[in-house]
């Protein structure tokens, strides 16, 4: 069911289309009988200097027509076109061929097309009736003597309802046009909030993933090669997370396993950072060994998601390689900065590797992939494993 305003909305809109379309074609055709009438011999110059004022009135009038629905502007029109009609009849000599054709332009056609804003209530078709007898009933009898009332009732007959048809198929077909795009933008909104539904929740996967998922892990495999200190700073962090979560805080990640609620600057140092990370893994077991440079600036959400893939990258090398260090090597350029996280663990075969596993997928890959970058997996059963990621500056 419409509501009041998408209702007013409609009619609006359907106002709009059809003052605009009386406008230019009731211009149009006003213009062609103006011609017609200027051309020498036509009419008389004198009843050609009468005429001219009120093609001006008609044609200020009309213009009016495309902006205002008031029915100031049609009425006075109908009334200029019929004193213009009866002036070309009354001539001295009658009127030539092209003044016939200048008095039909306008009743049949300039005038007819204002019943296109006459055709949305009962009132206003009532008065685009009283007009077309006006215009017509004037129009034949002023060109009785110089040609066949039928052609002459036949003429404007034909160009009044050409018009009123075109009033009513623009009134009726606006509100379907109205309501199938409020459908298209009710597809849309939903769509956007099921998108923005699903990054929520992937982003809430990740944050699960990257704390308590990875504590419960430690936990489960009785926190072998990692001090009892360490877990305890590590759930300590994570039940802090999720208390301030419950109190409906957004969590900002600053490292893997390490998120808080502060608001990021708007660039932040690489090599400020890097060290946290060592050191957290240094608690549980893997020592990381840095290469390159620290010294880049990059935008916080970069460097969020480019420091949380390398910590993924580092909590699968001390999970999975079966070796106790790993080297991460940073370089940049004009436009890029990568890190390349390397390992000489047991390997493995890139096939093997779950497509939907929720660490590499979604904490590496993905993550990467929202801000502009990537990720690149190379490993060989028995050779180690290296991963490249690649942010933009």
């Amino acid at each position: 069911m419409q509501t009041l305003p998408q209702m007013d909305l409609i009619a609006k809109e359907r106002d709009r289309l059809l003052q605009r379309t009386a406008r230019v074609a009731s211009l149009s055709f006003l213009t062609v009988s103006l011609i017609c009438l200027s051309i020498p011999g036509a009419v008389q110059s004198f009843t050609l200097l009468l005429c001219l004022p009120l093609y001006l009135i008609m044609a200020v009038l009309q213009f009016q027509v495309g902006s205002s629905r008031s029915l100031a502007w049609v009425v006075p029109s109908f009334v200029a076109g019929i004193v213009v009609v009866l002036l070309i009849a009354g001539t001295s000599g009658g009127p030539s061929q092209a003044g016939l054709s200048a008095a039909a332009q306008l009743s049949s056609a300039s005038l007819a097309c204002l019943a296109i804003v006459l055709t949305t209530t009962l009132t206003r078709r009532l008065i685009l009736l009283a007009s077309f007898l006006a215009v017509a009933g004037s129009t034949v009898f002023a060109l009785l003597p110089f040609q066949s009332p039928i052609r002459t009732l036949a003429l404007l007959t034909f160009g009044w309802i050409l018009a009123a048809l075109i009033g009513f198929w623009i009134s009726s077909g606006v509100p379907q046009a109205v309501r199938r795009i409020a459908s298209i933008g009710r597809a849309h909104r939903a769509e956007r909030q099921a998108s923005e539904t699903e990054a929520q929740r992937r982003q809430g996967a990740r944050l699960l993933h990257d704390t308590v998922l990875a504590t419960l892990t430690l936990l489960a495999h009785s926190g072998v090669g990692v001090s009892a200190d360490a877990m305890r700073q590590q759930a300590g962090d994570d039940a802090r997370l999720l208390r301030q979560l419950r109190l409906g805080a957004t969590p900002t990640p600053q490292a893997s396993g390490d998120y808080n609620l502060s608001t990021p600057v708007s660039e932040t140092v690489l090599g400020t950072t890097l060290e946290s990370v060592k050191q957290r893994f240094g608690r549980m077991g893997l020592e990381v060994s840095w290469h390159g440079t620290g010294q880049v600036l990059l935008p916080s959400d970069v460097l969020d998601a480019f420091l949380l893939a390398l910590a993924e990258c580092l909590e699968n090398v001390r999970r999975h390689s079966g070796v106790t260090d790993a080297h991460v090597t940073i370089t940049e350029d004009d436009t890029t900065v990568r890190a390349m996280i390397t390992d000489s663990g047991v390997g493995f075969v890139l096939d093997d590797v779950d497509s939907a596993s929720l660490g590499f997928k979604e904490s590496v890959v993905a993550r990467l992939k929202e801000v502009g970058g990537q990720a690149r997996l190379f490993s060989t059963p028995g050779s180690g494993t290296t991963v490249v990621l690649e942010v933009p500056r």
